[in-house]
């Protein structure tokens, strides 16, 4: 972390905490139903609408081109017609076009790079000013996303907050991240950092609702396949 940051985080903690209530609350499940185990390293990139992509054909250079995909995840290349590309990663595309291009060429051999990234955001919603999409133009951690979100509101449960990614498999996976510690330490190992296509949820200290947020936001903007069964309620079972 630099020391811009670092100061950013102090000047922070005052209006940080004002969020924070000591209500009694039971905790967040380490491994509730229906997601993968957490792993720390950094996901592969799935592009999103918006991302500008080169497309190669190594025996066939005639037919490279550059595409946009569009706000309906498709995208057009001579060779290969319409075909998806939002949530893919580049192995997975290059796949796709390599077998739609088969109409046209023999054997192709396909490589795919991101040129340029202007679909990559991150959602957050929850107890935050602006909940929604935040553009990621550079790397950020779970602090930094939340304060690009507006900030918490005053009824923000601070010690706990959700970030969702997709696993390797391509499951989501669930921790939470204490952002009352990391703005009072400051301490460089716990700002969690996040990436594109990430979800980061802040939970109320007075409403069990993460349920019904990964409802009505998440399951119909994410194309996970999973069963959420858990919830955060004041002094009762988390399930």
């Amino acid at each position: 972390m630099t020391p811009l940051r670092l100061t950013a985080a102090a000047l922070l903690l005052p209006l940080l905490l004002g969020g924070c209530t000591t209500q009694s609350l039971a905790p967040v499940p380490s491994n509730p139903s229906g997601f993968a185990p957490w792993s720390d390293s950094a996901p592969t990139y799935r592009f999103a609408a918006g991302d500008k992509l080169r497309v190669q054909f190594l025996l066939t250079p005639e037919m490279n081109e550059t595409a946009l995909v569009a706000p309906d995840g498709q995208m057009g290349l001579r060779a290969a017609g319409q075909l998806r590309a939002a949530g893919l990663s580049a192995a997975e595309l290059e796949r796709n076009i390599a077998q739609a291009s088969l109409r046209v060429l023999r054997e192709p051999i396909v490589t795919v790079s991101l040129e340029e990234a202007a679909g990559s955001a991150v959602l957050v919603g929850g107890a935050v000013q602006r909940p929604g999409a935040v553009q990621m133009a550079g790397p950020r951690g779970v602090l930094e996303t939340v304060i690009m979100a507006g900030g918490l509101a005053e009824d923000a449960r601070m010690t706990e907050v959700i970030l969702i990614r997709r696993s390797p498999g391509n499951r989501p996976m669930l921790r939470t991240v204490d952002l009352n510690s990391f703005a009072a330490t400051a301490d460089p190992a716990q700002d969690v950092p996040v990436f594109p296509g990430d979800i980061v949820f802040v939970p109320r200290s007075r409403l069990g609702e993460v349920n019904l947020w990964i409802d009505q936001a998440v399951n119909r903007l994410i194309p996970f396949n999973r069963s959420f069964s858990y919830a955060i309620n004041r002094g009762s079972t988390v399930y």
